[in-house]
């Protein structure tokens, strides 16, 4: 996504957030432009949660009061980026490895919002990027042989940045399980979650309520049946 884009992108969200909100925001280029046409545009009314450490570090510069996740049990609005979302609002975050706390922040929210272009939406979910699982250490082989069982390849996800394998905010393995073909997408969720020793999956069968499409001249809203 262009950066013209990523702004149409951004500037959709603010039609929808209003004094007095709690606003859940996650990371990228997008939701960063979001907090800056936040503060241009004067919108101050508001509290954040993020599960992101520089989206947090944005909204702090930027003025704004950042609550601690653990601390809030309802957002009234929410809105975040992903790798693909198809027309069943099925959408697979792959790159940030913070999925956990965006699908807690999801179902907390009364609506959450993907902010996307028309590269982003597909008819059904291809699955060109991996599916993430978060898991405990203890349990990454046997993780593994589940989701070869699935029909699925897995390895834990490694960082030119750090030796070894790369760890999520909370301790924990992040594998990437990669599938050629899926013909039920909620049930290989509902199959991965059931795994002993997952945490969560980045995944998101359930959470979307609207996705946002930006286009050159305007966007268009897609809304779950």
């Amino acid at each position: 996504m262009d950066k013209n884009i990523k702004m149409i992108s951004a500037k959709m969200a603010l039609p929808y957030i209003k004094d007095n909100m709690i606003v859940g925001l996650g990371g990228g280029t997008t939701i960063s432009y979001v907090v800056d046409f936040l503060e241009k545009n004067n919108v101050s009314k508001i509290k954040i949660v993020t599960p992101s450490e520089h989206t947090k570090q944005l909204c702090l510069r930027a003025g704004y009061e950042v609550l601690d996740l653990s601390m809030v049990n309802r957002i009234d609005i929410a809105f975040d980026g992903c790798d693909y979302v198809d027309e069943n609002l099925y959408a697979l975050k792959s790159g940030g490895g913070i999925h956990t706390e965006e699908k807690l922040i999801a179902r907390m929210a009364d609506e959450y919002i993907l902010l996307v272009d028309a590269s982003k939406l597909e008819k059904k979910l291809s699955f060109v990027t991996p599916v993430v699982i978060e898991c405990i250490r203890a349990a990454r082989s046997y993780v593994e042989m589940e989701v070869m069982k699935l029909g699925g390849r897995a390895e834990p996800r490694t960082s030119y940045a750090k030796d070894g394998y790369t760890i999520s905010d909370h301790g924990n393995l992040l594998i990437d399980a990669e599938f050629d073909e899926v013909d039920d997408i909620p049930l290989l969720n509902q199959k991965l979650k059931s795994i002993c020793g997952v945490l969560e999956t980045s995944l998101f069968t359930e959470e979307v309520t609207k996705v946002l499409v930006a286009e050159e001249d305007g966007y268009k809203v897609m809304k779950r049946c």
